[in-house]
């Protein structure tokens, strides 16, 4: 599913505007970017859990050339699914 279909099912479900819908769906993704950037975790309860994780630079290899490169420090993000995502996918 896209960010598109995404949009218009929320607005089928709830009756909004896809325009509307829109605006709740990028609330949502700046909400979770914004939890992750302030506490380094947002928990949805029975849905899923966004962790922010730091990693450290390391050195990786081109696998194509061989070339050693180095991998700068960056923070990844995880997520972890919720009994509800679980039960309803099983």
């Amino acid at each position: 599913m896209t960010k598109n279909e995404l949009v218009s099912y929320i607005a089928e479900e709830t009756g909004l505007t896809k325009a509307d819908a829109a605006r709740a769906v990028e609330a949502f993704v700046n909400g979770v970017t914004k939890g992750l950037k302030d506490s380094q975790k947002v928990t949805l309860t029975g849905f899923a859990t966004f962790t922010a994780k730091k990693k450290a630079a390391k050195t990786g290899r081109n696998p194509r050339t061989g070339e050693t490169v180095k991998i700068p420090a960056r923070v990844a993000v995880s997520v972890k699914a919720g009994s509800k995502l679980k039960d309803a996918l099983n």
